[in-house]
């Protein structure tokens, strides 16, 4: 049973103030699109940035926290995720198909809660 509950002490340690969090992989995509979620300490919080080849803009909700998420919160995040359209100025537009293969050394149990979902759609 996944801990939706979970939520990691921290991202960062003394030395680090932006940490890759999650890698998400979209191997059914025309593309095979791959985007990155990383969070930084800025301000007093932290700041969540998805980052992909092509440099386009995502919203992200939230946007920012006091704390790490809880894995309840970090599957909200990827799942809402959307690519600004209103920002993308030329950037190559993604086609997102499917659902992603995910990686985390925060959240252990992230990859398997999609590896789930990818399965209950016939992906895998």
């Amino acid at each position: 049973m996944i801990d939706f509950k979970f939520r990691p002490e921290s991202y960062f340690t003394q030395e680090t103030t932006s940490v890759l969090l999650v890698k998400m992989n979209y191997p059914e995509s025309q593309w095979g699109e791959q985007i990155s979620i990383y969070a930084h300490w800025l301000e007093g919080k932290v700041q969540f940035e998805a980052v992909d080849f092509y440099g386009n803009d995502y919203m992200l909700y939230p946007s920012s926290s006091y704390e790490a998420l809880t894995m309840e919160d970090m599957v909200y995040l990827l799942e809402g995720m959307q690519v600004n359209t209103d920002a993308m100025e030329g950037n190559m537009e993604l086609i997102l198909d499917g659902i992603p293969e995910v990686e985390s050394d925060f959240y252990p149990e992230l990859g398997k809660y999609f590896e789930e979902k990818r399965k209950n759609l016939g992906l895998d």
